[in-house]
Protein backbone atom coordinates (compact mmCIF):
# COMPACT_ATOMS: atom_id res chain seq x y z
CA UNK A 1 0.00 0.00 0.00
CA UNK A 2 1.13 3.83 -0.67
CA UNK A 3 0.40 6.74 0.46
CA UNK A 4 0.66 9.74 -1.32
CA UNK A 5 4.56 11.22 -0.10
CA UNK A 6 2.93 14.66 0.38
CA UNK A 7 0.41 13.30 2.61
CA UNK A 8 2.56 11.59 4.83
CA UNK A 9 4.74 14.63 5.28
CA UNK A 10 1.64 16.07 7.00
CA UNK A 11 0.04 13.97 9.06
CA UNK A 12 0.65 13.79 12.37
CA UNK A 13 -0.04 11.76 15.87
CA UNK A 14 -3.65 13.89 16.76
CA UNK A 15 -2.43 13.86 19.73
CA UNK A 16 1.47 14.16 20.00
CA UNK A 17 1.96 15.93 17.30
CA UNK A 18 4.65 13.66 15.70
CA UNK A 19 5.03 12.52 12.61
CA UNK A 20 4.20 9.08 10.85
CA UNK A 21 5.38 6.64 8.38
CA UNK A 22 4.08 3.78 7.13
CA UNK A 23 4.25 0.09 8.88
CA UNK A 24 7.26 -2.02 7.34
CA UNK A 25 6.32 -5.59 6.18
CA UNK A 26 7.65 -6.76 9.46
CA UNK A 27 5.65 -4.42 12.32
CA UNK A 28 2.53 -5.01 9.45
CA UNK A 29 2.66 -8.97 9.77
CA UNK A 30 3.36 -8.69 13.95
CA UNK A 31 0.18 -6.38 14.26
CA UNK A 32 -1.92 -8.86 11.96
CA UNK A 33 -0.56 -12.25 13.91
CA UNK A 34 -1.76 -10.41 17.36
CA UNK A 35 -5.10 -9.59 15.87
CA UNK A 36 -5.74 -12.63 14.53
CA UNK A 37 -5.11 -13.71 17.89
CA UNK A 38 -7.28 -11.60 19.33
CA UNK A 39 -5.37 -10.08 21.10
CA UNK A 40 -5.17 -6.70 20.26
CA UNK A 41 -7.41 -3.54 21.18
CA UNK A 42 -7.82 -0.02 19.98
CA UNK A 43 -6.99 2.79 22.74
CA UNK A 44 -10.90 2.96 23.34
CA UNK A 45 -10.78 -0.46 24.14
CA UNK A 46 -12.74 -2.40 21.43
CA UNK A 47 -11.14 -4.94 19.78
CA UNK A 48 -9.26 -4.39 16.15
CA UNK A 49 -12.20 -6.40 14.13
CA UNK A 50 -10.01 -7.13 11.18
CA UNK A 51 -6.35 -7.62 9.45
CA UNK A 52 -4.51 -3.94 8.66
CA UNK A 53 -3.60 -3.92 5.25
CA UNK A 54 -1.37 -0.66 6.06
CA UNK A 55 -1.06 1.40 9.01
CA UNK A 56 1.09 4.38 10.00
CA UNK A 57 3.09 4.17 12.92
CA UNK A 58 4.63 7.29 15.44
CA UNK A 59 8.09 8.63 15.86
CA UNK A 60 8.36 7.48 18.89
CA UNK A 61 6.74 3.37 17.90
CA UNK A 62 4.40 4.00 20.34
CA UNK A 63 0.64 4.47 18.53
CA UNK A 64 -0.35 2.88 15.31
CA UNK A 65 -3.55 4.65 13.00
CA UNK A 66 -4.73 2.15 10.37
CA UNK A 67 -5.33 2.70 7.21
CA UNK A 68 -8.65 1.62 5.79
CA UNK A 69 -9.03 1.60 1.73
CA UNK A 70 -6.04 3.75 1.48
CA UNK A 71 -7.41 6.39 4.27
CA UNK A 72 -5.46 6.91 7.59
CA UNK A 73 -7.91 6.96 10.26
CA UNK A 74 -6.51 9.25 12.28
CA UNK A 75 -8.57 9.39 15.33
CA UNK A 76 -6.61 8.74 19.04
CA UNK A 77 -9.39 6.72 20.12
CA UNK A 78 -8.96 4.27 16.95
CA UNK A 79 -5.39 4.47 17.22
CA UNK A 80 -3.76 0.98 18.21
CA UNK A 81 -1.14 0.62 21.14
CA UNK A 82 1.91 -1.20 20.44
CA UNK A 83 2.64 -2.10 24.20
CA UNK A 84 0.41 -4.82 23.80
CA UNK A 85 1.84 -6.58 20.72
CA UNK A 86 5.02 -8.86 22.01
CA UNK A 87 7.97 -8.17 20.25
CA UNK A 88 6.99 -5.24 18.11
CA UNK A 89 9.44 -2.76 19.79
CA UNK A 90 12.36 -6.08 18.04
CA UNK A 91 10.58 -5.34 14.61
CA UNK A 92 11.84 -1.67 14.34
Amino acid sequence: MSLDKRLLEILCCPESKQPVHLLDAQQLDRINRAQHAGALNHLDGSAVAKRLDAGLLTADGRRVYPVEDGIPVMLVDQAISTAQIEGFENAR
